[in-house]
């Protein structure tokens, strides 16, 4: 019989705030982390708007000297690692090291880092280069490097499957714990991608709003929807086997009971056209659970507000759910946060958990114009008090990736 699997620390830092206190306050109170780039001039830019962290300081977690060392994105990483590991109560010392595992997802790694030694390498020469480079940029080095904090010794891997990431990190870690390969999985996502090659690269290919107002860029599922917003940041997330986590007397958010992961094998960047992958990904979940389909109380959808995405998921959760797709409520929290693509999946499914534990669903702000081709009960602008059993996480990543977690209340 596979082990339970439960959420036992969160942390985050997100456009909308960091620590896991303040980023659900943000959600509940429906805040927009969208703003003008500060990173870097965008005159030369179509793209002027971004959700980026400005409330990030590396020497609340680490010296002056290791942060040098270490790209913004995996600075992301540690800071949220730690969150989580303060909120679960677990002491490093007291635990079974072989058997803590990491698994941390990144879409693009130290992309900041890159850029600015490429730019090094042309105007001063191969010398200036710094000796720091390639552990900077690898996107393995994220999870790495919060091993080497807490010494967890167990499983350790990077996951890259583009916006999907961080929720095939956490579906990974799911299913060592459930296996019995670790009792305990630090796991999630992160990213730090508001950069010039980045916004230049995504602008270049039309899947970025080229608009100006900030309340009308990330509008998941309305028709007026152009583009998503580049966000950055990382959420993080303790599982751990069930039997552990009550022994020792854990709180726990929720449980993680269904996984499924599937590929288009469609196109590079545009899903499948009838939702035929995502769905089969929301099936696979919903099996893995054990539960029936009528069970779905909430789905925080991947809703990117790119035109293809919101239509395809939607038609994908039509063809899973049947005429009961109507009843389930559905929101996209990018509305505020922005896509954090790699780190996208796991703030999501801290998003997910609190909205189990508490009962309150979150809404798809600035949301104005309905679609009917995105006719789900997308929860507009307001958020609503429902009390909840299972929940369903999607992320869909470029390269056709479909990622799905199933979470469970535990009374």
């Amino acid at each position: 019989m596979s082990r339970r699997v439960v959420i036992t620390g969160m942390g985050a830092i997100t456009p909308i705030g960091s620590g896991l206190e303040n980023f659900w306050e943000g959600i509940k109170s429906g805040k927009c982390g969208i703003d003008e780039i500060t990173a870097f001039d965008t005159t030369d830019f179509t793209v002027k708007l971004a959700a980026e962290v400005k409330d990030f300081d590396p020497s609340q977690f680490m010296d002056k000297k290791e942060a040098k060392r270490m790209d913004r994105f995996c600075q992301f990483a540690i800071a949220s690692s730690q969150m989580a590991m303060d909120d679960s109560g677990l002491n490093p010392e007291q635990i079974d090291k072989k058997k803590f595992g990491v698994i941390i997802g990144s879409g693009v790694g130290g992309i900041n880092t890159i850029e600015t030694e490429i730019a090094k390498l042309n105007s001063k020469g191969p010398g200036k280069v710094s000796p720091f480079f390639i552990p900077m940029i690898i996107s393995n080095m994220a999870s790495g490097l919060v091993a080497i904090r807490f010494k967890a010794q167990g499983v350790n891997m990077s996951v890259v499957t583009a916006c999907a990431s961080g929720g095939n990190a956490i579906g990974e870690s799911f299913k060592k714990i459930q296996s019995g390969v670790c009792d305990i999985m630090l796991a999630g996502g992160s990213e730090a991608s508001v950069t010039p090659a980045t916004v230049a690269g995504f602008a270049s290919m039309t899947a970025l709003c080229a608009g100006e107002d900030k309340n009308r860029a990330s509008i998941p599922f309305d028709k007026e929807r152009s583009g998503f917003v580049m966000g950055e940041g990382s959420g993080m997330l303790i599982l751990e086997e069930y039997e552990h986590a009550i022994a020792r007397g854990a709180r726990i958010y929720s449980e993680i009971v269904g996984y499924g992961a599937t590929c288009d094998a469609y196109h590079m960047t545009t899903p499948e056209p009838n939702g035929l992958g995502a769905a089969s990904a929301i099936e696979f979940a919903i099996q893995d659970a054990g539960i029936s389909k009528k069970d779905i109380g909430y789905i925080n959808a991947h809703g990117t507000s790119t035109p293809y995405n919101d239509k395809f998921e939607t038609l994908a959760i039509k063809n899973v759910f049947g005429a009961d797709a109507y009843k389930i409520p559905v929101s996209s929290t990018k509305s505020m946060t922005g896509h954090l693509i790699g780190g996208a999946g796991a703030i999501e499914a801290i998003v997910v958990s609190m909205a189990i534990k508490e009962g309150y669903l979150p809404p798809t702000i600035n949301h104005r114009v309905a679609d009917p081709d995105c006719d789900l009960d997308i929860i507009p602008n307001e958020g609503r008090y429902c009390d909840i059993e299972y929940a369903l996480s999607n992320s869909l990543g470029f390269g056709g990736h479909n990622t799905i977690l199933v979470f469970k209340k535990v009374s």
